[in-house]
């Protein structure tokens, strides 16, 4: 892999996929830490999220193709900065920890981190959500060769790297395919644990939030393993 990038190479820019979330950006937002640039990919919402977050001083770029990976595959053709980060935009994780991510990329160590994430109250994460992600990380460690436990939604890579491993998924397969075809070519994939929070009020996980999404995640997570 190429070398490591260090903070004085410039911003590094961070995709938060959003739909819907108006009621959590001010306080994810408020939590970037200098050296970080916010790009809002709205995936259609229809609470004035575009609206909050360029009020907010971050970059917003509209997504009419519904679908996760699709949100945040144009934040990624839409970043600028050589590492960029991947968080969701519903609270749940604390941006003030994005160096946690991105340090063992910009030393050297790792090519693909992701955020492992560690409950910080009781409830947060779903029983149910909680066998999703372990099936899946499971099987994911016995296709890619990873030592993987969370399909977690904090991560960093170089972006240039990440565009080149050619992801075709634009749902909610998209997080699975990134660590399945990083492995498969090599990479050097690592955890850092991470705060999982409570999500801010008003808003819903997509996934986590129902059985039924955690079930559609493993469906589509599912295809791209047997594809």
């Amino acid at each position: 892999m190429a070398r490591a990038w260090s903070y004085g190479e410039g911003v590094i820019d961070v995709v938060l996929p959003c739909l819907d979330e108006a009621a959590a950006l001010p306080g994810v937002l408020a939590g970037l830490p200098d050296g970080y640039r916010a790009i809002v990919a709205d995936n259609g919402s229809s609470d004035g999220s575009p609206e909050v977050a360029a009020a907010l001083g971050a970059k917003v770029i509209h997504v009419p193709q519904r679908g996760f990976g699709a949100a945040v595959h144009a934040g990624l053709c839409a970043a600028t900065s050589g590492l960029v980060c991947i968080v969701d935009a519903d609270g749940s994780l604390d941006l003030t920890q994005l160096p946690r991510v991105t340090g063992p990329i910009l030393d050297g160590t790792a090519d693909l981190v992701l955020g492992r994430r560690r409950p910080a109250a009781k409830g947060v994460w779903p029983l149910h959500a909680q066998w999703g992600n372990a099936v899946l990380a499971r099987r994911l460690r016995r296709a890619a060769g990873v030592d993987v436990h969370d399909l977690g939604p904090m991560r960093a890579a170089r972006r240039e790297a990440l565009l080149g491993l050619g992801m075709r998924d634009r749902r909610f397969g998209y997080p699975l395919e990134m660590v399945l075809l990083a492995g498969r070519a090599g990479w050097r994939v690592s955890e850092v644990d991470v705060d999982y929070l409570p999500r801010a009020a008003g808003t819903k996980s997509k996934v986590t939030g129902t059985f039924s999404g955690t079930l559609r995640a493993v469906r589509d997570m599912s295809r791209v393993l047997a594809g």
